[in-house]
């Protein structure tokens, strides 16, 4: 008797998982679908039905969006800014969170403390303070050299994105490095190899899980993100989430849909992207973690 209760318990539970799973995805999988039909409706379709098919595929709005409006443009910073910033992190932050979870030396404690208290940090509070030193370096570097370099500065921002994500990448790299057993960097050891050595030939290619991980949730925060950049970039080399605003305004304003929808596809469809391409790679990361230890 208890044990049929216990099965039916059991298959109401997985019921209730499923059905919410599906909800979840129905709810993320519905509203995707409808922006990537309107980037190829006309106009004129927006005011009949609208989860009505596209009648054709209406290319002009995504000309109009990377021409017009310059969302080519603004892809093009994104990239550059997107790129960099991983770059400068992942060159800070291995050999960090290897250190910090590896080694034990005086002050090893406090750096790893003072990194965790870094999570605690919310950027969008530290926007405007970041402005303000920028943009008295810059009239220091006006009344020096006749041109400031550090506003509108699109390696400045990546510099900015990478500084801001280092506690995050770091604590959970170190997090990562502290289950690999050690085992290996004593035959690497053993076999004449420094610490550097050991670090990009046996240590980081058996992390390159974590590192997916971090470059794939660093590339999505740093693409998305809009109030740094909208800040700290007032000129023309305007990122995507901050065009794609501008981008919203003017065509809503003109009652103008397609090229509206078309520029939320162009900041989308990266993402998108990248996520198939990792997506096996990804879920491997997540659980080889909870293997190792």
């Amino acid at each position: 008797m208890k044990k049929s209760k216990g099965l039916k318990t059991e298959s109401f539970y997985k019921i209730f998982i499923y059905v919410a799973l599906i909800a979840l995805a129905t709810s993320i999988i519905i509203p995707v679908v409808w922006i990537l039909f309107a980037s190829i409706k006309e106009n004129s379709e927006f005011y009949g039905n609208p989860w009505a098919i596209p009648d054709g595929f209406h290319y002009q709005n995504f000309v109009e969006a990377f021409v017009e409006a310059r969302m080519g443009d603004y892809l093009f910073n994104s990239i550059i800014v997107t790129g960099l910033a991983i770059v400068f992190l992942l060159v800070i932050a291995l050999p960090a969170s290897y250190v910090l979870s590896r080694f034990r030396f005086f002050g090893s404690k406090f750096l790893n403390s003072f990194v965790k208290a870094g999570l605690f940090i919310n950027v969008s509070y530290i926007a405007v303070p970041i402005f303000l030193m920028l943009l008295d370096w810059d009239s220091l570097m006006q009344t020096m050299f006749d041109g400031g370099s550090f506003l509108n500065n699109r390696v400045m921002l990546a510099l900015i994105y990478a500084s801001t994500a280092l506690p995050f990448t770091i604590f959970l790299l170190s997090s990562y490095f502290e289950t690999l057993p050690s085992d290996f960097e004593e035959a690497a050891s053993i076999d004449g190899a420094g610490y550097f050595k050991t670090m990009f030939s046996v240590m980081l290619p058996m992390a390159k899980p974590s590192i997916i991980i971090v470059i794939l949730f660093n590339f999505l925060l740093f693409w998305n993100e809009y109030i740094l950049a909208l800040t700290l970039m007032p000129g023309e080399n305007k990122t995507l989430p901050v065009g794609l605003l501008n981008l919203m305004a003017a065509e809503r304003a003109a009652a103008n849909y397609g090229p509206m929808y078309a520029g939320m596809v162009i900041v989308m469809l990266p993402t998108l992207i990248l996520y198939i391409i990792v997506q096996k790679r990804l879920t491997q990361g997540m659980t080889v973690g909870g293997l190792k230890g």
